[in-house]
């Protein structure tokens, strides 16, 4: 009996996928801030940076609250949200920008929240 190893480029496209996904959401988020000012940008910085103040903060893997900032369903059903809903705020939306923007950075290097 032979066990096969999965080659080490099977990770590959999926980490380009999230490559060319955060580059969209950087530039989107720029774009954004440009448009509508600082506090928009101020909200795409501050939850760009959320993982790390979780972090500093004292949360710590594989805690429910370390998984929640690291997981792409909260940002993700924050900008769909916005996007179809009542609420016109763009620093709402920035904030997902960023913090989307993060995940998928975060994704790129390879790096994934701890299985639950």
């Amino acid at each position: 009996m032979t066990t096969e190893s999965a080659p080490v480029t099977a990770g590959r496209p999926r980490r380009i996928a999230w490559g060319a996904c955060a580059l969209f959401l950087a530039a989107f988020a720029i774009f954004e801030s440009l448009k509508y000012g600082l506090p928009t940008t101020a909200a795409a910085v501050a939850f760009f940076v959320l993982p790390d103040l979780a972090r500093l903060a004292g949360v710590r893997p594989p805690g429910p609250l370390h998984q929640a900032v690291h997981r792409v369903w909260i940002p993700l059903a924050v900008l769909v949200g916005y996007t179809f809903g009542p609420i016109v705020w763009p620093p709402l939306f920035t904030a997902g920008l960023g913090w989307l923007t993060r995940i998928a950075l975060e994704r790129t290097l390879g790096r994934r929240p701890a299985a639950t």
